[in-house]
């Protein structure tokens, strides 16, 4: 077997081997990743988690986002874009998230900026930078999945030049990713072509 090739968990079904590094990842990878997003709470929220996992493991992330909906008002544009000082204060004393200022101040900026749009931009702007399918071949090892593409790199600067922060290409494409505007399961994943 190639290292990084898919392997088999408990059931023998073939998954992404990261998938089985703990039992959080399971579900996660079978029910979440790769499927499709739509709306513009919810890629706020999943824009949101991916800058707050920057330069962390996301398993970090996974495990806190319970207290990360909590905090941020399950990540509903609008009331977050109304947080003040104060609740600036309230997250950066808060256990349950990754108490990080410059990705605090950056969710609760970013908010302030989506308010603004009209209902739905924020999914078609995500959306719009979607390869085309088959651009890329279906990953077979871990090694063959990219970091970074075109396409996340156009969509970083498309979202920096309208006022977001905290969105690189890496970030941007770890969104498209999880979103499921690329399919990065690997070939043999059983995942990879679940509906």
């Amino acid at each position: 077997m190639a290292a990084g090739a898919a392997v088999a968990g408990p059931d023998g079904r073939l998954r992404c081997p990261w998938a089985l590094s703990t039992e959080d990842y399971v579900s996660y990878h079978d029910e979440e990743w790769g499927r499709p997003v739509h709306g513009d709470d919810a890629l706020y929220e999943r824009l949101s988690l991916e800058a707050f996992q920057s330069g962390l493991s996301w398993i970090t992330i996974l495990r806190r986002r319970p207290g990360f909906r909590a905090a941020f008002a399950d990540f509903h544009i609008g009331k977050v874009a109304a947080f003040t000082d104060e609740d600036r204060d309230r997250l950066l004393a808060d256990p349950g998230i990754v108490r990080n200022r410059a990705k605090i101040d950056a969710t609760m900026a970013n908010a302030k900026v989506l308010a603004e749009w009209a209902p739905g931009e924020l999914d078609t702007l995500i959306w719009s930078h979607a390869p085309e399918p088959g651009t890329y071949p279906a990953p077979k090892t871990i090694a063959d999945v990219l970091p970074v593409t075109p396409e996340s790199t156009a969509l970083s600067k498309a979202l920096k030049k309208r006022g977001l922060h905290f969105i690189g290409p890496t970030t941007a494409y770890a969104l498209m990713q999880a979103c499921g505007l690329v399919n990065d399961h690997l070939e043999a994943c059983a995942a990879r072509s679940a509906p």
